[in-house]
């Protein structure tokens, strides 16, 4: 019995019959290709993927450095997809690197008009590394899309024969003390210096470290110079990442700097729709929708909240509706909320009905005026926890009857007029996602 095996019979020990039957015992362990710090596992499908990622990984981690005495990265991928990609070069750096995920590709990445201009920039950079926008510099926040659309570059150049490393800064930078420490820095140049491609993720958290920028300035010059591809992702502009050198904060702009914005509604909708058709879920067009205004712009969220679902149906034998959904899914609207304040709100209305706050909490009476009032006061009664006398004293009415007129004449809009509803949903998921 292989150490893996001996690995998944001691974590059934330890969880419940149901959930090791359920996802732990289709892992299958790869002897051949796993080390002393890399533990490689094929799952069957991405359910099982992602549901073991999310909860029994750092576990499985643990177990193995129990066992060996060794801290091992433990690396899950899908086992159709690893079969049958061909033999690639491939830098496994063992210290530092990590392996591409072969699910992310430009195939199953939705488009929008949030990533639309990110993506065609990736994609054209697949199909010409080294000759157009090098670096190519991707930014935007937590879970819109940056990693996936760099290593499905990353699989196409694979595909070509090319020796890619993607790696993120903390483990850069944790493979470059190992290489200075242990006075083998030649190795660590060869490394980085001698591969096709080079992915970085996260790269403004070299912030402040001079001598790993000094070093990574020179491995910029000789890849850039060898014609060799770099893509870096951050969190912003490189203009906007403190400590960063000068030097290189203008070669990250050299080549093209891309930015991903919050998903807008519709492309959220269709993320949803796309990881359900992968995942085999069936969910409804309402529960889609529902799930889509409850999530934030971190669309990282919906596989976990797509796994949690079905997990939870499956062991409590019952089917997936919008009352189950909710239910499910309240502590996570719930954190969404927690922070949204009526002033907040009043803000992102007035500033997509193009008016100004103090309008919407003034008494005016002119048209545009009175129906972001009522916008306003409909979102903060749905979405906050205040009171209806509260209500009234910020939007300056005379009691709460007058907010429960107020409305109750919403609710009629709601039921009768189309673009009144539209706008209501659009406005909140506009507000749920930024909070």
């Amino acid at each position: 019995m292989n150490i893996g095996q001996e690995i998944l019979d001691k974590l059934k020990d330890e969880i419940t019959e149901v959930e090791y039957n359920r996802y732990i015992k289709y892992l299958s362990y790869d002897s051949k290709k796993s080390t002393s710090d890399l533990a490689l596992f094929y799952a069957p499908n991405a359910l099982v993927l992602n549901w073991i990622k999310s909860k029994y990984a750092k576990k499985i981690a643990h177990l193995f450095e129990v066992k060996s005495g060794n801290k091992v990265t433990v690396q899950i991928v899908l086992k159709n997809t690893t079969e049958k990609r061909k033999t690639k070069k491939i830098i496994e750096a063992k210290q530092g690197s990590s392996l591409l995920n072969p699910t992310h590709t430009f195939d199953n990445f939705m488009v929008g008009g949030s990533n639309q201009f990110a993506y065609a920039a990736v994609k054209s950079v697949s199909e010409n590394a080294g000759k157009v926008y090098n670096p190519l510099f991707i930014y935007g926040g937590v879970g819109l899309g940056k990693t996936h659309l760099m290593q499905a570059a990353g699989n196409v150049f694979q595909n070509q024969g090319k020796v890619v490393i993607y790696t993120t800064s903390e483990q850069l930078l944790n493979d470059f003390i190992r290489h200075l420490r242990n006075h083998s820095m030649e190795r660590f140049q060869e490394k980085y210096r001698k591969c096709d491609v080079l992915l970085i993720d996260d790269i403004q958290f070299l912030s402040n470290k001079d001598s790993i920028q000094e070093e990574f300035f020179h491995t910029f010059e000789a890849l850039r110079g060898a014609g060799k591809q770099i893509i870096l992702t951050a969190d912003k502009h490189p203009k906007k990442i403190g400590g960063l050198e000068a030097r290189l904060q203008s070669r990250f702009e050299w080549g093209l700097v891309a930015d991903i914005q919050p998903p807008e509604l519709e492309t959220k909708i269709a993320i949803i729709e796309k990881k359900c058709e992968i995942n085999k879920v069936k969910l409804s067009r309402d529960i889609v929708n529902y799930i889509a205004t409850v999530i934030d712009s971190n669309v990282r969220e919906i596989e976990g909240i797509l796994s949690k679902l079905h997990a939870y149906s499956q062991l409590m034998h019952i089917d997936i509706d919008l009352e189950f959904t909710k239910n499910i899914l309240k502590d996570q609207m719930n954190e969404n909320r927690e922070n949204l304040t009526m002033d907040k709100i009043t803000q992102v209305v007035a500033k997509d009905l193009n008016i100004k706050p103090s309008e919407i909490r003034s008494k005016g009476r002119s048209k545009n005026i009175v129906y972001a009032r009522r916008i306003s006061i409909y979102i903060c009664r749905e979405l906050t926890q205040n009171t209806m006398p509260q209500l009234a004293q910020y939007f300056g009415m005379k009691d709460h009857t007058a907010i429960s007129h107020t409305i109750k004449k919403i609710n009629d809009l709601i039921q009768n007029d189309e673009d009144f509803r539209v706008k209501i949903e659009e406005l909140t998921n506009k507000i749920t996602s930024s909070s």
